[in-house]
């Protein structure tokens, strides 16, 4: 079983609004990661709130075998999201892939190859290797533990040392982030 994480709790302090709700292709930018997570047919589809998590919940079009948790302590960074993320993942999952709520740009075929690849070849954790950069991961349980331990604004790029990482290469520019509201214009 795969489970796919959106994490979309953080208060979007440099974009100035819930930027979670800004809308690209009639849509909020939410919506897109849960989109691709749906698309690519992963087992279950966790969506983590925490800033405004009543006004996001009630924009979410959610499929089915989808549902929201709400990280309590979100203001202390993305580590306590992806920690609230992983704890409410099935007890059946075998690994998680985590997309960020201000990636429009990811697909469901970047999802399908990272799970392929943990398919064909687990590892502790696969990442997407774009040609100017990194992209999502996906956790497998075997992290968990250490994932959900983690402090502050780090997310899981504290466990990301060699030994443990592997690349998935995806030809192409990696996805922007939506951080500044000229980026939406952008993506």
């Amino acid at each position: 079983m795969i489970t796919g994480i959106v994490l979309a709790a953080g208060t979007a302090s440099r974009y100035g609004a819930t930027k979670q709700l800004a809308v690209l292709d009639g849509r909020p930018l939410v919506q897109h990661a849960i989109d691709a997570l749906a698309a690519a047919s992963v087992d279950e589809i966790v969506v983590v709130l925490g800033h405004d998590a009543a006004r996001v919940h009630d924009a979410l079009a959610l499929p089915a075998g989808a549902r929201t948790v709400v990280a309590e302590r979100y203001a202390s960074g993305q580590a306590a999201s992806l920690a609230a993320g992983l704890g409410a993942c099935d007890a059946a999952s075998e690994a998680a892939v985590v997309l960020l709520a201000d990636q429009p740009d990811i697909t469901a075929e970047h999802v399908r190859r990272l799970v392929a690849a943990f398919r064909d070849e687990p590892a502790p954790i696969l990442r997407l290797r774009f040609d100017d950069g990194p992209g999502p991961a996906l956790l497998a349980r075997s992290v968990w533990d250490e994932a959900m331990a983690l402090e502050g604004d780090t997310g899981a790029r504290a466990l990301m040392t060699p030994d443990r990482v592997r690349e998935v290469r995806v030809d192409g520019p990696a996805p922007r982030d939506v951080d500044l509201p000229g980026d939406l214009a952008d993506a």
